[in-house]
């Protein structure tokens, strides 16, 4: 997992700012601990920032290959899983290799294969090749969009890549600033991608392959979720889903340097680990554990209270189900006046480039990623089962499935989480822009005759979590795991698992009466069976009054610096009830609005963005 930054224009000479290109990369070191590089001719720049994986000794970035002059360059982030194989097939057709790394092998692939290299890749990726002989730049993402990269259009001509935009802001041609789009993209919370925050900043979408040459920039697609008939019965359908699972879980599980499992006690991440830590037996002989992870709080067991997202505590199911896969299990206790620390908040928001987030549980995210950086390199992740597997609330709700908008907007409080001011949301106009984009989602959908209503309603929920809720989660795990050099992956993301399931209707995804059926069917024996059975749970929070008292203060001080600035972007009148609400009756609702006041503040301090509202 690595950091990307670099940019190609004509006919300006990219030679003569090398500085430049020192700061884009700088500003990724966090991303890339390990090692640094960068490499320029007349027309292109290309920088990278290592961590570590697969090859240490000979990954080295930018990879470069061919003659002076008409060189292949390659910028690489992520991770190909299915690199043996590729390996193989190019040393086939009489391509060498020099090394162990995947980086190698992507390489090799654009000089085989060109532009058409993506549709062989399986895995998690950003990169950028610079074909110097073709004067030709490929950018090109992962189908699911799992690792980030972005790009924007430099003054005079040329463009900036970069795999977050704080890299793109170093480049002297580029600036923080925002608009009315970019506020409406953030507050809409509809998780579009191409548009971003930031006026002029662009993501590349998930699976697509993007060319800038000396004809402009073009952008197209290798990959979408399509729909197609479903023939097998329950029990293929079972048993194919399981060995996609398997599949995906063994191939993530190769690396160069020490491994671990995010273990919450929750079903996706049980079943995950319990497929991980037979893998690693099976490599590493019977003695071999794979270190677990969870994270707890301090007096959580003693203040824990239910709330719209979460039923139960998760640290026992956690303990249990370590206990019965048989990993090195530990739970990291965080303080929760550790949460307030104001460096831990700024640390966070700078990861995301973003005043969107949540809050507690993204700083409790990054103080947990933070203590498991200290003992692994690469952890394995359960995010995406409830998208792929249909297992959120909204799925089964009847006021979701009714409602003409976003299902998570209504069950997450999150339609009332956005504080703007009245002025403020007069030209914004955030309630119109969801109900277009609404309709513009349903449009994607694809097409699948037949089926009843609530089978087609169901599609419809999990295309808009697969293409939209997921990019969201994807982009909060990578921004935070990469701020303390930890690479997440996902298995759940595997392109065929998330294809296969798609095409499955919702009565076989709810064959036993609950959610998630083929998960669970697929995790049978291999969890306990608390675990097996226990309700679905969000990510855990903080319950102590004191992270809500000193939380109320952080948004007081908010609202009263920053000359005025906070003032003039939220509405004071919807944040005073959680300023005055007891902080042991604070509410997820009024939670949620007084973190984001707070996030904006820090955000607005240290971006310093030009507002053109």
């Amino acid at each position: 997992m690595c950091g990307i930054a670099g940019w190609v224009s004509f006919p300006a000479d990219p030679r003569r700012d090398i500085a430049v290109l020192d700061r884009m990369t700088a500003t990724l070191s966090a991303r890339g601990p390990d090692a640094g590089g960068v490499w320029h001719d007349e027309h292109a720049a290309v920088g990278h920032r290592r961590l570590a994986v697969i090859d240490p000794e000979g990954g080295a970035q930018p990879m470069t290959a061919g003659p002076a002059g008409r060189e292949t360059v390659l910028t690489y982030s992520g991770e190909v899983y299915n690199h043996h194989e590729l390996r193989a097939e190019l040393r086939r057709l009489g391509h060498a290799f020099r090394t162990r790394s995947d980086t190698e092998v992507v390489l090799r692939a654009y000089q085989e294969w060109g532009a058409g290299l993506a549709e062989h890749l399986d895995g998690m990726f950003a990169f950028a090749v610079w074909d110097a002989g073709l004067g030709r730049l490929l950018l090109v993402r992962d189908r699911l969009g799992v690792k980030p990269l972005y790009h924007a259009a430099l003054p005079g001509g040329g463009l900036a890549f970069a795999s977050e935009p704080k890299a793109l802001f170093a480049h002297p041609g580029l600036r923080p600033r925002v608009d009315a789009d970019g506020l409406r993209e953030a507050y809409s919370l509809l998780f579009n991608t191409g548009p971003t925050v930031w006026a002029g900043v662009r993501e590349i979408h998930p699976g697509h392959v993007a060319v800038y040459d000396r004809s402009g920039f073009s952008e197209r697609a290798y990959w979408q979720l399509t729909g197609h008939p479903h023939t097998d019965d329950p029990d293929t359908t079972a048993e194919r889903v399981s060995a996609a699972l398997n599949r995906a879980a063994r191939a993530q599980v190769e690396a160069d340097v020490p491994r671990c499992s995010l273990l919450s006690g929750g079903l996706d991440s049980s079943v995950l680990t319990a497929l991980v830590a037979d893998e690693l037996r099976n490599r590493e002989g019977p003695s071999a554990r794979i270190r677990s992870y969870a994270v707890d709080y301090r007096d959580q067991a003693e203040e824990f209270t239910g709330d719209v997202l979460r039923t139960g505590h998760d640290t026992p199911f956690a303990a249990e189900a370590g206990a019965f896969i048989g990993t090195d299990h530990s739970t990291v206790v965080l303080d929760p006046h550790d949460l307030l620390d104001p460096e831990h908040r700024r640390a966070v928001v700078v990861a995301r480039d973003s005043p969107i987030g949540v809050g507690d549980m993204d700083t409790s995210l990054y103080l947990l990623f933070g203590e498991i950086a200290r003992h692994s390199t690469v952890a394995l992740s359960g995010e995406a089962a409830d998208e792929v597997f249909g297992g959120y609330p909204w799925f089964h709700s009847r006021r979701a499935g009714a409602a003409g908008t976003f299902p998570w907007l209504l069950v997450t409080g999150d339609e009332a989480a956005m504080p703007l001011h009245p002025d403020l949301a007069a030209t914004l106009r955030v309630g119109e822009f969801q109900r277009d984009t609404y309709r513009d989602a349903l449009a994607a959908v694809p097409p699948l005759e037949g089926g009843s209503a609530a089978a087609v309603r169901f599609r419809e929920l999990q295309h808009m979590s697969l293409t939209r809720w997921l990019r969201q989660l994807l982009h909060r795990k990578d921004r935070l795991s990469m701020a303390r050099g930890l690479e997440v992956r996902v298995p759940y993301c595997d392109h065929r698992l998330v294809e296969y399931a798609f095409g499955v209707p919702f009565e076989t995804h709810s064959h036993d009466g609950r959610e998630k059926s083929l998960l669970r069917a697929a995790g049978a024996g291999l969890v306990p069976h608390s675990v097996l059975y226990r309700p679905k749970n969000h990510y855990p929070a903080t319950h102590h009054p004191d992270y809500n008292r000193g939380l109320q203060a952080m948004a007081r001080d908010a609202l009263d610096g920053h000359g005025g600035q906070v003032r003039d972007l939220v509405d004071e009148t919807v944040v005073k009830t959680g300023l005055s609400t007891p902080p042991e009756r604070l509410t997820w609702e009024h939670r949620l609005r007084l973190e984001r006041v707070v996030a904006l503040a820090v955000w607005l301090d240290h971006y310093r963005p030009e507002l053109t509202l």
